[in-house]
């Protein structure tokens, strides 16, 4: 069979390998879905393939990996301004849950996970990890658009559009794993919303589920002060303390927030392995806390970035996410060398890979792992000059800089058009169901 092969041409090459290497003037090269070689750019025409690959000249750009959106709701995209500046549980009881009940089945799922697909590509990620109802379509739209998702099997105690109990939301768990084993680019994570509205018995199983399928375990935990008091009042127990318990405190917990923390949980979770993904603009917007990054980065807990849904914070934009959580960071802690910005790329490439059980596949620029890649072009007024592309990336670099993307070696937005997706369709469609949607939003109660 013929190798597709591809070259890309970069100023800079910002490996994050494990010595973070920076490479000026190299060449990245694409054998079908994954990396081939890393080269100067003074010697490719020696490459026995040179004169049939399709080459990228990207003389003022950097090229890395792809951003590693660790949480997110993607349909909730459908939802994005629905509820502003309100608390966190206001917002749930009185907006989104209300909103779901009515409005979401398989078009709202469809129709939200492609402009969140469409959003994401273009900011430059390439894989995210989703908790959302209807797992099944998620996965299989991702698949056919060429955007790397792990679809989160969501549980909860209620019922729902997707199921009606946490034994039945767990059985339909089961099948997408097994509908999804054959799929390069979809893998699965238990969601189990959070502890507050799953019980005892279906986290058990999850555990057990976990353990043997050596599945992820995704769940929002810690988010706010509120919930831990309540936990407290209710169960005579923190949250991570019943989590511990139940057996889920382990490499495969993947802990959504975490803004409320003492130093026996953050060196529990340490010692358990547990990774932490950090949403600081939801927790921001929604005032429910701040995430102690700086203290768990010195106790070794490997913490990554999501955006969470585009309805809490109001976009999916890691190159945001990235600055804003390394200022955050510096702000909370008093250290201005806190969440520097090799770290602040670490967590939004390959520290969410490794939450997620892909760091042998993606989050880095290493020969033989697939080729998740993103190019951003430094050129414009606001990241020049470009003294460090690491800290101009971090701190000045915006996502409207991001002009190519290829996952699994496919290009997906080459310079700056998205390839397999229509945005006027899309646009159209998130019109027609925000003038369903917002009528019944402004009903009094």
């Amino acid at each position: 069979m013929k190798k597709n092969y591809q070259i890309l041409l970069a100023k800079w090459v910002i490996t994050v390998n494990p010595e973070f290497e920076i490479l000026s003037d190299y060449a990245v090269i694409i054998e079908d879905s994954r990396i081939h070689s890393l080269l100067p750019a003074a010697e490719i025409s020696e490459l026995d393939f040179y004169h049939q690959a399709e080459i990228f000249d990207l003389p003022d750009h950097a090229i890395m990996p792809g951003f590693v959106n660790s949480h997110t709701h993607a349909s909730m995209s459908l939802f994005r301004g629905l509820g502003d500046d309100l608390p966190l549980m206001d917002w749930l009881n009185h907006h989104i849950w209300p909103a779901e009940s009515r409005w979401v089945n398989t078009e709202f799922i469809r129709d939200g996970f492609e402009l969140a697909a469409a959003e994401m590509i273009r900011s430059g990620t390439t894989c995210m990890n989703d908790m959302y109802f209807y797992p099944d379509i998620v996965g299989h739209r991702a698949q056919e658009i060429g955007l790397r998702v792990v679809v989160g099997l969501i549980v909860l105690d209620f019922p729902t559009v997707w199921a009606k109990d946490a034994d039945d939301y767990l059985h339909k768990a089961l099948a997408v794993v097994d509908e999804i084993k054959s799929s390069p680019l979809v893998t699965a994570a238990f969601a189990p919303h959070a502890p507050y509205s799953v019980s005892d018995q279906p986290l058990e199983k999850i555990a057990m589920y976990s353990s043997e399928l050596d599945l992820p375990v995704h769940m929002h935990i810690h988010e706010t002060a509120f919930e831990v008091s309540e936990a407290e009042k209710n169960t005579g127990m923190r949250p991570l303390q019943r989590l511990d318990q139940l057996n889920l405190l382990n490499p495969n917990l993947l802990a959504v927030h975490m803004t409320e923390l003492n130093e026996f949980e953050i060196e529990r979770i340490a010692e358990a392995g547990v990774h932490v993904s950090h949403c600081p603009e939801s927790n921001l917007k929604l005032a429910s806390g701040l995430c102690p990054v700086a203290r768990l980065q010195v106790q070794g807990i490997n913490v990554c970035l999501g955006t969470d849904g585009a309805a809490s914070n109001n976009d999916l934009d890691m190159l945001s996410e990235m600055r804003t959580a390394a200022l955050l960071s510096k702000g909370l802690s008093g250290d201005a060398r806190s969440c520097n910005a090799q770290q602040a790329i670490q967590m939004a490439t390959i520290n969410g890979a490794k939450a997620l059980g892909l760091s042998d596949e993606i989050g880095s620029i290493e020969v033989g792992k697939q080729a998740d890649l993103i190019a951003l072009d430094l050129n414009a007024l606001n990241t020049q000059p470009v003294y460090d592309p690491v800290t101009q990336i971090v701190y000045a670099a915006n996502s409207r800089q991001v002009s190519h993307a290829w996952i699994a070696g496919s290009c997906q937005l080459a310079d700056f058009q998205l390839c397999n997706l229509d945005e006027d369709k899309i646009r159209h469609k998130a019109q027609a169901w925000r003038n369903k949607i917002k009528p019944f939003d402004q009903e009094p109660s």
